[in-house]
């Protein structure tokens, strides 16, 4: 995400926070790969040009993020930023958000930043994070400006689909009755890892909006884990690829192989070649664990928590949450 300071523009002209939906996509997706683009081309990587997201995505995390999906317009009515907030109880998390690059450098950024603080501190959020390039010393320093501090990195792994003979416990093969009993299972098993937290919004999502699943690690009307996944292609236009996992909770961090077998095996099941886990560098175990069973690092974010809404790992147990989209 970035909100990097330049230039010299007034955003007197600006208003804002307004309503973010559906309809807005196409201009979400303009600001979206102009403002990174201009990002890795200001790092050096001159060829770099972002892709627009899915709309599938887009509407998924407008959709998740209700009123915390804000976005300011100039004096022509055009989208010139955006931040889309998110809550899972009392984990909050802002991405993507980001400001048009010929409107960065007045302030807007900060404005947007601090209206998505805003936002979550008024929903009861405990935590209030974001995820940043680690290279871009800037980013850095302007979230550091705003009361951000840096935490551990998140580190993208990927592991090969394979198939397996073993049974594959998903959600979507449920009953509908048994579905609302493994859904109170998954909330319950968060809440006794990390009081506050609730994904059951990302898991009745997924399944709606027919975006992939989740998969239940052992009996999946009392799962000692599970995982959100999605299936769909995250850019528009392309081909799905990877199944990537948006919030991972383990009972016990010991079932981590267990998991990763259901998920390389849904993986092949769903028509993608890979599957994506982006782990917090506190489990360090758990890191271990995954290179030791054949994952590849593939890329690192960095995580920063406002001080005071700082996250902190289970005492015991695993809880895997991206904040990205």
């Amino acid at each position: 995400m970035t909100a990097t300071p330049r230039t010299w523009r007034t955003t007197r002209s600006i208003e804002g926070p307004l309503p973010v939906t559906a309809s807005d996509i196409p201009e979400l997706n303009t600001v979206f790969t102009d403002a990174f683009s201009d990002r890795y081309r200001r790092d050096g990587m001159t060829g770099v040009r972002v892709p627009p997201l899915n709309p599938a995505i887009w509407r998924y995390a407008i959709t998740g993020a209700g009123e915390g999906a804000m976005g300011w317009r100039d004096e022509r009515g055009k989208l010139v930023a955006f931040n889309i907030a998110h809550h899972s109880g009392a984990e909050g998390w802002m991405g993507p958000l980001c400001v048009r690059p010929d409107h960065q450098g007045a302030g807007l950024g900060s404005t947007v930043v601090r209206a998505g603080m805003s936002w979550l501190r008024r929903q009861g959020a405990r935590v209030i994070g974001l995820e940043t390039m680690p290279r871009t010393t800037d980013n850095i320093g302007f979230y550091a400006s705003l009361g951000f501090a840096p935490g551990a990195l998140t580190i993208t792994l990927t592991l090969e689909a394979v198939g397996d003979d073993r049974p594959l416990e998903l959600l979507s093969r449920r009953s509908p009755l048994e579905r609302e009993q493994s859904v109170h299972a998954c909330r319950a098993l968060t809440e006794r890892l990390l009081p506050g937290y609730d994904f059951s919004r990302e898991i009745d999502l997924t399944e709606r909006m027919a975006l992939g699943d989740t998969v239940l690690l052992g009996d999946p009307l009392a799962p000692s884990g599970f995982a959100v996944c999605h299936s769909v292609s995250l850019v528009e236009g392309r081909t799905r690829d990877e199944l990537r996992v948006l919030k991972l909770v383990l009972e016990r961090r010991s079932d981590l192989p267990a998991m990763m077998r259901a998920l390389t095996h849904f993986a092949k099941r769903a028509g993608t070649a890979r599957v994506a886990v982006r782990l917090q560098g506190e489990y360090a175990d758990a890191f271990r664990v995954l290179v030791a069973i054949g994952a590849r690092v593939r890329w690192t974010d960095l995580r920063m928590s406002l001080h005071g809404w700082d996250e902190h790992p289970p005492a015991e147990g695993l809880v895997l949450s991206n904040w990205e989209i």
